[in-house]
């Protein structure tokens, strides 16, 4: 094999698929990267066994062929090599070697027959159907907060992606939970997607789909299995096993009957928390919140630390109530706030608290309470 590419092209390439690959690896292959080159292009492809990515790049190729290289050594030299150089990969298959070359930098690198890389096998998708990219961005990136880290309910470490009964009609909806905060977010339903079976995304494969959204005005062909996702786009390919489990029914832990209203600028509520936050405990990171008449004060009381207290002008008009939550939960709720305002809808201070932009119901978030 022998090919030359521009050094930009080759980096983006090689950055993608590498993110891939996993640190610590037992199989010495898979720390590799699989390069083809064929026609006009050169394809990088990578495996963790889970998830596959593959990318295409053009370039001048001299000799077709194909070979694998570390990821992580390749990316390091491209990286590292002068802007807008061309680079040349020439691959020596009975010496087991990769000679790259730009201006005067030559590396010589240890390479796996390509025979030994494992590929993905193709399965049958019973749905595929293209989305905009940012369509999916919104709906992976307001949810992703909430996925659980906790790995003995692996059902939990994904994003549920289904079809669901929405106010009008059906809806593309994601869902992420981990016992403590909900995200519920949902999106025209694309054309084809209706006979989409639900799956649990990993929360690996919704880092690495980030990616391929980046480009607003980008189509993404989706095609889903109950085995398999992936993402496509002209250049670059994401194929994943999903999480084979069943997503609990998330519809019994959003509450319907909230009626205790309160609206407040999200921006200056997350600043607010942040503020008063600093002197809670890292174990409890317990915030207290006094709701009366348009009137929200924030308030910490550390035994350790000290205390803290905030007063904020909010929209409410119920009666009073007191109810704490974690820190950490309510700042990366409002974060997810594009919108000026929040609206929060509260019960009790023992109940589940529901969040949504101002009156758009289509993103709807539920923290639990704590004790403080």
């Amino acid at each position: 094999m022998k090919i030359s590419i521009e050094r930009a092209a080759l980096l983006k390439a090689v950055s993608q698929a590498q993110s891939v690959v996993e640190r610590r690896n037992t199989i010495p292959i898979l720390a590799n990267v699989l390069i083809e080159a064929e026609g006009d292009t050169v394809s990088l492809r990578a495996t963790d066994l889970d998830i596959e990515a593959v990318d295409r790049a053009p370039a001048t190729v001299e000799r077709a062929g194909a070979t694998t290289v570390s990821a992580l050594t390749l990316h390091e030299i491209v990286r590292k090599l002068p802007d807008g150089a061309l680079v040349q990969l020439t691959s020596d298959d009975s010496a087991g070697r990769l000679t790259v070359t730009a201006g005067r930098s030559t590396f010589s690198l240890a390479t796996l027959p390509r025979q030994d890389f494992p590929v993905m096998a193709n399965s049958e998708y019973t749905a595929n159907f293209s989305a905009p990219a940012g369509m999916l961005r919104r709906l992976f990136d307001k949810s992703k907060f909430a996925i659980s880290t906790e790995e003995t309910r692996y059902y939990l470490n994904g994003v549920y992606m289904h079809v669901a009964q929405g106010e009008d009609g059906k809806v593309l909806r994601c869902v992420a939970t981990d016992g403590h905060r909900l995200a519920r977010i949902d999106a025209p339903l694309p054309d084809g997607a209706e006979n989409m079976p639900g799956v649990i995304v990993p929360r690996k494969t919704v880092g690495e789909l980030r990616k391929l959204l980046e480009d607003d005005d980008a189509s993404i062909a989706v095609s889903v299995s109950e085995t398999k996702v992936r993402f496509a786009t002209p250049v670059m390919q994401l194929t994943s096993k999903v999480i084979d489990g069943t997503f609990p029914d998330y519809t019994r832990v959003i509450p319907m009957g909230n009626s205790r209203r309160m609206e407040v600028d999200a921006a200056e509520f997350a600043r607010a928390v942040d503020r008063v936050a600093t002197v809670s405990s890292e174990r409890s990171r317990a915030v207290k919140l006094r709701l009366d008449e348009d009137r929200l004060v924030l308030s910490v009381n550390s035994p350790d630390t000290g205390a803290a207290e905030e007063e904020l002008a909010v929209a409410y008009s119920d009666d009073l109530l007191e109810i704490g939550f974690n820190a950490k939960y309510l700042l990366e709720i409002a974060s997810q706030v594009d919108r000026e305002n929040a609206v929060f809808l509260f019960n009790s201070s023992g109940d589940p608290t529901l969040m949504r932009e101002g009156n758009d119901t289509s993103a709807v978030y539920v923290v639990m309470p704590m004790r403080v």
